[in-house]
């Protein structure tokens, strides 16, 4: 028997002939046999290959287990949108399948979409005892999927590993749970909280692995969103340059409501091959007709960028499960006052810059800590000689 003790740190590296990718989660205090942890951790790793291939469907995979302990199958939902993790797994285990166990990293669904019921392949393949760390919380599959599982005679194992399953699957569960995409705010800033020198000079703090870790978030997203002074000073590409694949290129945001853009910066000449959507209430057919011409989709939004709730619909709309919230400053304000940010990280550079140079959340802030928002969760990574800070609001 071997004892998870709370606090320390799961690394999943799961790779691809394309991919490589790591993947943190906090493990649970929990005891289990060897064996049954290891392959249902197995079934999360075999789920990370995942990121950035299946948005907006979740992140599964499966392990399947013969009667004398032996792994006969392995699957992973990827990019192809059709051959599901359990039909994979079964498919290599044939025979084998028959009597043992599956371990998957989400609830199997019990209805006729672009595929059977992955609990019918598991009930016809003759498996007998199926552990899942968590439910789907998408409607259509919600609680159907075990119920379907035990009326056929199979042992339904649950809440093994919940918190990292969930943490895994934390933008599809945001997507049914909330109905809006995952809010994940990203901030570089200086140990003192600045993020530039001056609200009109770029500045890059952070390093080569800290960038490169920046990246890797970008990739793990569907969408990357910026204010319209980010846009200006800065001139992004705002691009996912991990080099790992990805199902559909990543959509750039930008919160304009005075159409600022200019029609020369990297975003716009490039808004052909990459799409950009710029949300707006300027209604000036001047100002957007020439942005238009330039492949950029200017989306009206009644109050534009002090309408973010109306902003994460219209990406909701376009099947945006989750958005990297980079800046700048009045940006991450906006979203902290209206409570949509679902996730933190801070990238600091071991530099302190004080003065007047403009912190790295704006907006209303708090008269008193009791009203300051606090994080629960907290990893700090180091990248070279930057530190990250990532955590979730309480």
């Amino acid at each position: 028997m071997a004892t998870l003790l709370e606090g320390e740190i799961l690394e999943f590296h799961a790779k691809s002939e394309q991919n490589t990718r790591t993947t943190k989660f906090k493990k649970l205090d929990i005891e289990s046999s060897q064996s049954l942890d290891e392959n249902l951790k197995n079934s999360l790793e075999l789920a990370a290959k995942g990121v950035g291939l299946v948005s907006p469907n979740p992140l599964v995979g499966c392990v399947i287990v013969s009667t004398d302990g032996e792994v006969v199958g392995e699957g992973t939902y990827v990019k192809d949108n059709v051959t599901h993790a359990e039909a994979i797994a079964l498919g290599q285990a044939g025979e084998k399948a028959k009597g043992g166990t599956a371990y998957v990293s989400l609830e199997p669904h019990d209805h006729h979409g672009k595929t059977p019921p992955c609990t019918e392949a598991l009930i016809n393949a003759g498996i007998k005892r199926v552990v899942v760390p968590i439910e789907d919380p998408n409607p259509l599959v919600s609680g159907s999927g075990f119920e379907r599982l035990r009326n056929a005679g199979v042992e339904v194992v649950t809440g093994i590993l919940a918190e990292e399953a969930s943490r895994l699957n934390e933008k599809f569960i945001c997507w049914h749970k909330k109905g809006r995409p995952f809010v994940h705010l990203k901030l570089a800033m200086s140990l003192d909280g600045r993020i530039s020198l001056t609200d009109s000079v770029s500045t890059a703090l952070s390093g080569d692995d800290a960038r490169k870790r920046v990246q890797e978030l970008r990739h793990e997203h569907d969408a990357i969103l910026v204010g319209s002074t980010t846009a200006l000073v800065d001139n992004p590409a705002l691009t996912d340059r991990s080099g790992m694949p990805r199902r559909r290129p990543l959509v750039r945001v930008i919160l304009d409501n005075n159409l600022r853009l200019p029609l020369t910066g990297k975003l716009a000449v490039t808004a052909k091959e990459t799409p950009t959507l710029v949300m707006t209430n300027c209604l000036d057919i001047e100002k957007i007709k020439p942005l238009q011409d330039a492949g950029v989709e200017v989306v009206p939004v009644t109050e534009g960028a002090r309408n973010l709730a109306g902003v994460l619909e219209e990406l909701k709309k376009r099947e945006i499960q989750s958005v990297l919230v980079e800046g700048g400053t009045a940006v991450a304000g906006a979203f902290v006052d209206a409570g949509l940010v679902d996730k933190l990280t801070f990238i600091m550079a071991p530099i302190i810059i004080g003065g007047q140079a403009p912190a790295a959340i704006g907006g209303k802030g708090v008269e008193s800590l009791a009203d300051a928002l606090r994080l629960k969760d907290v990893t700090v990574t180091h990248h070279g000689a930057d530190i990250e800070v990532t955590g979730y609001p309480q």
